[in-house]
Parts: C-alpha cells; structure tokens; sequence
C-alpha cells in the first residue's frame, strides 16, 4: 500500500511536468509516447518488483497476437489469452496470498491491461473487420482503423498515468490525446462564437486536479479513521449475532458498507487526478457552459450516494470498467446479456467464491429491481408526494440491496459468506426470485446494441 501511494504520488508529480514540458506543442509524439511508456515501466517495476514481469509478458503476447491473427478473429484470440492470462494469475494469488491482499499483489495493474488489450482488439475489429453499417454509433466512433505500432501499442497500454490503477480508456482518445488533438476534438463539438468566443478556449485542468485531490485526502481521512473502525468481519461474530435483531444487523451492515468506500474512492479520484493533471480526461462542455474533466472518472460519489435504483448505482461504480464490460460483452453477446456481463465481471476480478456469490446475487437483485421499475414505478411519478415518498423507499433498498450483495467480495471465503446470508435469512434472494415469480416480466429491448443500419430500416419502416 505505501508502494501504491508512492508510485501515484510521483505520477502526479509526472503528469504535471509531463502536461508543461513535454506538451504537445513541445515535443512531438513519439517522444510523448516514449516518456509515458518509460515512467510506467519504471513505476510498475518499483511498485511490484518481479512481478511486474507478468504485465510485460501479457503485452507482448498479445502484441504478437495482435500483428499476426486474422482479423476476424483478433478479438476473440486476444480476449482468450488475456483473460486466461489473467486467470491464471487470479489462480496463483490463491496461493501466494491466500484470502488476503499483500504488498506485492500485482494484479490490479494485470486487470487493467486485461482491459485495454481486450477493448482495443474489439475496437480494431470494428475498425478493420466489419462495415460501418454493422456497427453500433459508438462502435462507429471509436473503431481504430490502423494497427498500432509497437511505441502506441506500449504506451496505450502501459503509460504512467494507468499503469498503477487505471482507469481503462479508449486507444482512440489516448492516441489524440497524446497527439494534442484531445481537447479540440471535444471543443470544436460546441458552437462558440455563440458563446462571445472568437476562438477555442484552451481550458485548464488545474480546477478539475485540485477539487478531486482534495476527494482524495477527505477519502484518505476516512479511510484511515473508519475503515479500520468498522470492519466487515465483524458482522458475522458469533457475539454480535447473538446479540443483535436482523434490524440492527441490516443497520450495522450499512455502515460497515460505507466504511469499505473510502479506499475506492481515494484510489479511482487519484487516478483520475492523475490523468487531468497530465492534460487527458476532458470531455466537454455541459448546459451551463463549464468545462468538464471527467472522461476517464470511475464514479459518481453524488449519485452513487443518492442511487434510488440498482441501475443507477451501477452506472455510477467503477464506470469505466462498467464500460469496458458493455463494449466486450453486453454489446456483442446474442443471448443473455446481462448474467454473462456479470459473470465475466466476476472471472475478471478473480476466483474467490466471495466475487461469485455477488455478482450472481447481482444478477437475481438486477432482474428483480428492472422487474419492479417497468411494473410499478409509472404509478409513482405524480403527484409530487407519491414520487418524494417512492424515492426514498426505493433509495433505502437499494442502498440496502447494495450492501446485501457486495458483502460476500469482501469476506472472500465460502463459509463467512453462508453464515452471513443465514444471518440475513436470505431474505433478498427470497424478496428477488418473489418479484420475478408474481410481477409480469417484458421481454428487454436492445436498441443500442443493433447496427445503425437496422435501426434506420426500422425507422423507415414506422413511418
């Protein structure tokens, strides 16, 4: 953990100096390329040692894979040997680590790199191997047309700035990022001179650094004073068990819930912050005008705090890897996209039982929370009371609902994971499979995953 903090802290340092001396405007891209590349290496090797020897080894595999397979089959080839790759060493940490974390777990760094060879090789796919009528709007926008050469592939994948702790981005907004075409790009989508502009603003992502470091310290606080405090263990003493209702069980878990979050939260917000201070992440300007550096952000603290379904606090946790499993899988599979997405959240996190239980309890809760909202919630949006009313039962569920499921990712382990749920009397799954078994389910439409040419035959078609 110190190797951890360490390494982001001078990667800070980096990207500030890597944004005012070595911009675009100040050097050209390969020498860009070159500097991220090296000052990930060298952060990796630092961080974990020997390890590291595990992220060279999966890059270069699938560079070679990359270069020599068919294109068709790109994807498919690169995402067997990524996510074996990764198994394997998920299977490994079994072993050296047990069901506990040490200073040397490289893995989420492997995860990481799991994710971008995985994305660009669909994305290359796209690019190369389909026409641009049988793609998606967004799978139109970030195909990659060209294979990348050696110097791109290395710094996509293995640049300081995501080495340590992500986040996964798209090759296309990197390579224009580092080509000094990131801003414009998203600047030249709104009309300025509408705005008093004569020409494009040159946005700084100073603000954006400070207010999310600033995330990161209060994160910090907490983590230090109420994660140790208030740990999950202990929800299943025998003690506490004896002692307490389900009431105060269901109450303590919420809060030993919420003091788990500050760790993420502090790892993600400096990562992000890493990114703004190097000039990547921005992503546009909102209704009001301001400039937004939250392209790469991997959640919404607001709305993940607020979340009045189980959707929407999904959409708001760990986002951009919840992007990478809708580009790879849900977008691509022809049947069951939802239980194969979370399966292949739980594979890609590891092999421990403890992932398996929640992402499958999330399966169960995710139909069940889809199920209610189509049947029930249009009765609740008016008058105004009713929705106020619908919203905080609906927030108080969810919230519990959340807990319910992500406590078995942190125990790990098969038996504190029963004797949990037998504490919780199972009642969520009960609750979940009763809402699928009495309210009428409708078969889910999914319109962003058709090609563009369909949806226009379809438009054409109703009209």
């Amino acid at each position: 953990q110190i190797n951890f903090v360490a390494c982001q802290l001078f990667a800070l340092l980096a990207a500030f100096w890597f944004r005012v001396y070595l911009g675009p405007s100040h050097a050209s891209s390969a020498v860009r390329h070159a500097f991220a590349t090296l000052f990930g290496i060298y952060f990796a090797v630092f961080c974990f040692g020997w390890y590291s020897i595990h992220l060279f080894v999966l890059v270069m595999m699938n560079y070679g894979i990359m270069n020599m397979a068919s294109i068709p089959n790109i994807h498919r080839y690169s995402f067997i040997v990524a996510m074996g790759y990764l198994t394997l060493c998920h299977i490994s940490r079994i072993y050296i680590f047990h069901y506990g974390i040490l200073t040397t777990d490289f893995s989420g760094p492997l995860m990481i790199i799991t994710q971008k060879i995985t994305t660009l090789a669909c994305q290359l796919h796209d690019g190369i191997g389909r026409q641009a009528e049988e793609l998606t709007a967004e799978q139109n926008r970030l195909a990659v047309k060209t294979r990348p050469s050696l110097l791109e592939y290395l710094s996509y994948l293995l640049n300081f700035m995501s080495i340590i702790a992500g986040p996964c981005s798209n090759y296309k907004d990197y390579i224009a990022f580092i080509e000094g075409r990131h801003v414009h790009m998203k600047l030249l989508e709104v009309n300025w001179k509408q705005k008093g502009y004569d020409r494009l603003p040159d946005p700084s992502p100073t603000g954006a650094v400070m207010y999310k470091l600033c995330i990161t310290l209060l994160s910090l606080v907490l983590f230090l004073t109420l994660t140790k405090n208030f740990p999950m263990a202990y929800i299943i003493d025998n003690e506490f068990l004896e002692k307490t209702s389900f009431l105060s069980r269901l109450g303590y878990l919420y809060v030993v819930t919420q003091a788990a979050k500050p760790k993420y939260y502090f790892a993600w917000t400096l990562a992000d912050a890493i990114n703004n201070a190097a000039g990547y992440g921005f992503s546009g300007v909102d209704e009001k005008g301001i400039f937004r550096w939250d392209l790469l952000s991997n959640l919404n603290i607001w709305n993940i705090e607020t979340a009045t379904s189980f959707k929407m606090y999904l959409e708001n946790w760990n986002i951009q890897t919840a992007a990478w499993l809708k580009r790879v899988c849900y977008d691509r599979v022809p049947w069951y996209p939802t239980a194969l997405t979370f399966i292949l959240s739980a594979l890609w996190h590891g092999i421990y039982p403890g992932y398996y239980f929640t992402f499958l309890t999330g399966i169960l809760i995710t139909l069940a929370a889809r199920a209610i909202r189509i049947n029930c919630r249009p009765y609740f949006l008016a008058p105004v009371p009713l929705k106020v009313a619908y919203d905080i039962v609906t927030w108080l569920v969810t919230q519990l609902a959340v807990c319910y499921t992500v406590a078995p990712f942190v125990m790990l382990a098969v038996e504190p994971t029963i004797k949990f749920y037998k504490s919780m009397y199972f009642h969520m799954h009960i609750l979940s499979i009763l809402v699928l078994l009495v309210l009428p389910s409708r078969p889910q439409t999914h319109s962003v995953r058709r090609p563009q040419n369909q949806v226009t035959q379809n438009s054409i078609k109703n009209k």
